[in-house]
């Protein structure tokens, strides 16, 4: 079973010892991913192995602030060079410039959801660092190849994990919390 626990372990969080509950600009997206992070090492537990990946999927549909995909775009070796180019015309290099700026997640079809997105990361062109890394040379580059080449398939595997997602008791009282605002701790 491929975990998304493993597959987020490799991703790296730009920040340094951030205090919990710390809503300061810079830690903002730092608190919504370790959130995710918390969010899909629960879901790992109830969904099929081949679904561990497909909460990515989702990302098919939406747009990133430039903060979240300035460093890929700059610093990766693993991204297509005129992918790259088109991206840092939106998103400058130095940081609080164009920090809210926009990019969809999918650059072919940014408002349908479709394999497209499985499409893009076998060409290197996965938007976020952590959705690149599903098809960097590893134990998950055969499920996105299947993905790209089966629009059917990802879209029944894709219902599935939702559906099972869509199960998970959510933690509450001195366990955890649902948010407010996901960006801050209540």
């Amino acid at each position: 079973m491929i975990s998304s626990r493993r597959l987020r372990s490799s991703h790296q969080l730009h920040s340094s010892n951030p205090k919990p509950g710390d809503t300061s600009q810079g830690n903002q997206t730092l608190q919504v991913e370790q959130h995710a992070v918390e969010v899909e090492q629960h879901a790992v537990e109830v969904v099929p192995s081949r679904g561990d990946n497909l909460e990515q999927g989702a990302h098919t549909i939406g747009q990133a602030r430039c903060t979240s995909f300035r460093a890929r775009i700059y610093n990766e070796s693993n991204i297509d060079a005129s992918f790259a180019q088109t991206r840092q015309r939106n998103c400058p290099r130095t940081t609080g410039s164009g920090d809210n700026n926009l990019a969809p997640l999918d650059i072919q079809t940014p408002t349908s959801f479709d394999n497209n997105y499985f499409k893009n990361l076998v060409s290197q062109r996965g938007l976020l660092h952590s959705d690149q890394q599903l098809f960097n040379g590893g134990s998950t580059d055969s499920i996105v190849r299947g993905y790209g080449n089966s629009p059917s398939s990802f879209n029944s595997d894709f219902v599935s994990a939702m559906i099972k997602m869509g199960d998970i008791s959510p933690l509450t009282g001195s366990r955890g919390e649902i948010r407010k605002n996901c960006r801050r701790v209540n």
